[in-house]
């Protein structure tokens, strides 16, 4: 099981940032693919999960900016972040727990990808 993550990068405030996960190893379309963050110096934070069945579970802060779509063609699971903040500063994770059902808890998870490093400027 492979998790690659990419697509973060240097931007302004309010800018737009689509972060791709790419699953290899595994039937990444069966299984629930989450999304994490973490700041510097604060605990990992789930931000978004693609269930198997299509349902999407999202932090509360998250909604309304951040959305999630999933291109099984690809195996990649996308996270489009808009009007970004300095807070949205962190590194992101894709991760998998190969459970069809989402959850928001880092500790459900065994299998995290390297992260890709967003930083917002204000």
């Amino acid at each position: 099981v492979q998790l690659q993550a990419s697509g973060g990068g240097l931007v302004q405030t309010g800018g737009s940032l689509r972060l791709s996960c790419v699953a290899s190893g595994f039937r990444s379309d069966n299984y629930a693919i989450g999304w994490f963050r973490q700041a510097p110096g604060k605990e990992r934070e789930g931000v978004s999960c693609f269930s198997s069945d299509g349902t999407i579970d999202q932090l509360a802060s998250a909604k309304g900016r951040f959305t999630s779509s999933r291109d099984n063609a690809r195996s990649t699971v996308y996270l489009q972040i808009d009007s970004l903040k300095p807070e949205d500063t962190a590194v992101y994770y894709c991760t998998t727990d190969l459970r069809t059902a989402c959850t928001l808890r880092a500790s459900a998870y065994s299998y995290w990808g390297q992260g890709t490093l967003v930083t917002v400027s204000s």
